[in-house]
């Protein structure tokens, strides 16, 4: 799941213009992203933007509030560096990668039916979930302002996506699909991105 092609099978186009193509296609095309954009061991490009995403949500969240940073060290501003760069680094990263193992164990389970034994449906592999879950997360780019309406919209606007994701890269079902998806989405989104905190404080 870690593992970089070297020489990979289609995918996406690398650097900022390619970035900013895929942020934008997967806003307003989905289906053609997923279609065209998502390659077997293509995983390069998706962690890219998936820490991309993470940055742009950080600095928004640190930009509007900059209480959100802890005090690292004495300096508040190379506090905000510092949990910027740990955010980048690390955390985006390790993140992606934890909710897309659970994504692939989700997509093993909705594939899994019983017919003459145990079989498996025709789907993608480990590198297209990761791909999928990566492109699927664009709109958190624009949720770091602590605003829950905007978070929550941004996390079911997400789910959306990565349903439509798991929908045309692994072939699945509209009720295998929902299998697939949501544990991810609440993982990933909803408790990484904190749509689900917002949600509880709207309804709360």
């Amino acid at each position: 799941m870690t593992s970089w092609i070297d020489d990979p099978e289609g995918g996406r186009a690398r650097g900022p213009r390619g970035l900013a193509r895929a942020w934008i296609e997967a806003l307003v095309r989905p289906r053609r992203l997923f279609a065209n954009g998502v390659a077997r061991g293509d995983q390069a490009p998706a962690l890219t933007f998936a820490v991309a995403v993470a940055a742009a949500f950080t600095l928004g969240w640190i930009g509007v509030e900059p209480s959100v940073v802890p005090g690292i060290v004495e300096s508040p501003a190379l506090s905000a560096v510092i949990l910027f760069l740990v955010v980048v680094a690390l955390a985006a990263p390790v993140g992606l990668h934890l909710t897309a193992a659970v994504a692939t164990v989700s997509v093993i389970v909705a594939s899994v039916e019983l017919v003459d034994g145990l079989s498996l449906r025709d789907r993608g592999g480990v590198s297209e979930t990761v791909q999928v879950v990566a492109y699927a997360s664009s709109p958190m780019a624009l949720a770091g302002p602590p605003i829950p309406e905007l978070r929550v919209v941004c996390g079911a606007y997400a789910t959306v996506l990565l349903l439509i994701g798991f929908r045309t890269v692994h072939g699945t079902t509209p009720l295998r699909t929902l299998v697939a998806g949501i544990p991810p989405a609440l993982l990933g989104y909803g408790v990484g991105y904190r749509a689900l905190a917002s949600l509880r404080a709207l309804v709360g």
